[in-house]
């Protein structure tokens, strides 16, 4: 039995809906058999339908752990004793419950410092994600990340072909946490941080995508989907910034956005870790 309570980012939401966010690997299926046989109560009370949930409620969950817990083997790409790259798959946040950190927190159930992730990455974007093994690396590599001394590299499925091959973006970005939603200007307005978005061109093909080479100097939230949307070229299958009937077309039920590089530029004291400098990790998608 799971105890929950309801996040006002879920509010006025489904019942439905804020399950499958919760335990990525529950399948719809299994929702709707759990209320057919009233094995879930809302506020103490058995429900039968897909009702809808308010800020607070309390969802008591009568599902077996092998049906909400995700399964997988972490697909390690290096690991020393002070850090830990990991490609991570699709659908699975990189914190919470039952995320990539509760996987990896499993493994290293024994160590005095559990892995702790540098960075995130979106529900549904793949990649790589760089976690630290000691408090020492991470308080290290979190200030690399923060002056921008450790490069990430994105591969993005866009559609439409940029007439522009390479460019750098700067724009502002407003995040309302209520509607997880971010919003776009090209102008500076109350609330909105600035952003710079890097692209190139790698392909361009025939079904009118392209795949991008992107980078972010800013690190916001949704970023590089909502900025790519704003210029007229939005990832397939983005379901929140994206085309609906490009998704459809394609096929794409996730977005297709891959962390595909990670490279060490160290340009200031790095004390245990300065051994790392230069380093570079790779991770290679075909976005099948």
């Amino acid at each position: 039995m799971k105890n929950l309570f309801v996040d006002k980012k879920f509010d006025n939401k489904k019942l439905s809906v804020f399950l499958l966010s919760v335990f990525p690997k529950l399948s719809i299926n299994t929702v709707f058999k759990t209320l057919r046989k009233k094995d879930i109560k809302i506020n103490n009370v058995r429900i039968n339908k897909d009702v809808t949930i308010h800020t607070g409620d309390n969802i008591l969950l009568y599902i077996s752990d092998n049906l909400l817990e995700p399964s997988f083997n972490l697909n390690i790409v290096f690991e020393d004793k002070n850090i830990l790259v990991i490609d991570k798959p699709n659908n699975i946040e990189v914190t919470g419950e039952y995320s990539l950190t509760y996987e990896v927190h499993k493994i290293y159930s024994g160590a005095l410092f559990k892995p702790m992730p540098c960075h995130r990455l979106d529900r549904n974007t793949t990649g790589l994600v760089l976690f630290a093994k000691n408090e020492s690396a991470l308080n290290i590599l979190l200030d690399k990340f923060k002056n921008h001394e450790i490069e990430k590299h994105y591969l993005a499925l866009v559609y439409g072909i940029p007439s522009v091959k390479a460019n750098k973006l700067i724009a502002y970005l407003f995040k309302d946490s209520k509607k997880s939603l971010v919003y776009i200007s090209d102008f500076p307005k109350t609330g909105y941080s600035q952003i710079v978005t890097s692209y190139s061109v790698i392909a361009s093909y025939e079904d009118n995508s392209s795949l991008l080479d992107v980078q972010i100097e800013t690190g916001k939230t949704h970023q590089i989907r909502a900025h790519l949307a704003h210029i007229g070229f939005p990832i397939i299958g983005d379901g929140k910034y994206g085309n609906f009937e490009v998704n459809k077309l394609f096929g794409a039920k996730t977005q297709k956005l891959h962390s595909c590089v990670l490279k060490f530029n160290f340009s200031s004291e790095s004390g245990f870790l300065d051994y790392l400098n230069g380093a570079e990790f790779k991770s290679f998608c075909t976005f099948s």
